[in-house]
């Protein structure tokens, strides 16, 4: 006879009401959930995970946005060090896509942002660019590289994520005009307004666009439709748009409209 086994152990399924309450709590930590994601992690199929947002969203707990949902709030960023760890690997495409379009010896703006802070990082190989941030962490990552000149703007700077704001950074900015202005946002309204959270953040951008020759707008798909309260600026100011996902079909037109340049980073190695 055959040696008996003990009976395989089969995890029990999660409701319903204890998956959504996983999804709420993971939003709250981190601000955006998304469907594949959560689909993944949760061992569900990504249409069972749509059902459980828009349950939630109905329920006005979460908002939709293009691949999945986050928190409502218009008025409240998410936290910078769960920024940071939020949709990483697309900022790192994002980023490493942005920088093929900067070529070596080239003057450019960069600003506060995590997606910008991988631009940064995906940067280092080219040689003698002339940058100037309001941003702590890309002059510490941009000056490693002893061809670069960095140009850091005088001001207040946030201890929650070393951004420089205030009139001493719109001072410094305006003396220059660049090629490049690389900018990053917290959402993109349906009507094609740039949205953040912090007016003086905002101030500093606008001074950052209106200086810069070309504007690269660097920015996760989590950012379509999402809500915040203080207006940078307008699609049709950005010359190109880089993302990880194609934007929602009815975005096409109004980007089109705007005369948006698309680039998609799929598929790029961000492990070198």
């Amino acid at each position: 006879m055959g040696q008996d086994h003990p009976p395989l152990e089969v995890a029990a399924p999660v409701s319903t009401r204890d998956r959504r309450e996983q999804i709420l709590e993971r939003a709250r930590r981190t601000g955006y959930v998304s469907v594949d994601q959560l689909a993944g992690d949760l061992r569900v199929t990504p249409q069972t995970i749509r059902r459980d947002l828009s349950e939630l969203c109905e329920q006005n707990l979460l908002q939709r946005y293009h691949g999945g949902a986050g928190l409502t709030s218009s008025v409240e960023n998410v936290a910078y060090a769960d920024r940071q760890v939020l949709n990483v690997e697309a900022k790192r495409r994002i980023g490493q896509l942005v920088a093929t379009a900067i070529p070596n010896h080239a003057s450019l703006f960069i600003n506060i942002g995590t997606t910008t802070e991988e631009v940064a990082r995906a940067l280092l190989d080219h040689t003698e660019l002339k940058v100037i941030t309001n941003n702590l962490n890309v002059a510490s990552l941009l000056s490693q590289n002893p061809s670069f000149e960095v140009i850091i703007a005088g001001g207040l700077v946030r201890s929650r994520d070393r951004g420089i704001v205030g009139e001493a950074a719109i001072d410094l900015i305006r003396q220059f005009k660049v090629d490049y202005g690389v900018i990053g946002i917290s959402g993109i309204d349906p009507d094609g307004s740039l949205l953040d959270y912090d007016y003086r953040e905002v101030r500093v951008a606008q001074a950052i666009v209106a200086n810069s020759r070309r504007v690269l707008l660097a920015c996760d798909a989590s950012k379509f439709g999402r809500s915040a309260l203080v207006r940078m600026g307008h699609l049709d100011q950005v010359h190109d748009l880089f993302t990880d996902q194609e934007p929602p079909p009815d975005w096409t037109a109004g980007l089109a409209a705007a005369g948006v340049r698309v680039h998609v980073a799929e598929g790029l190695d961000t492990t070198g």
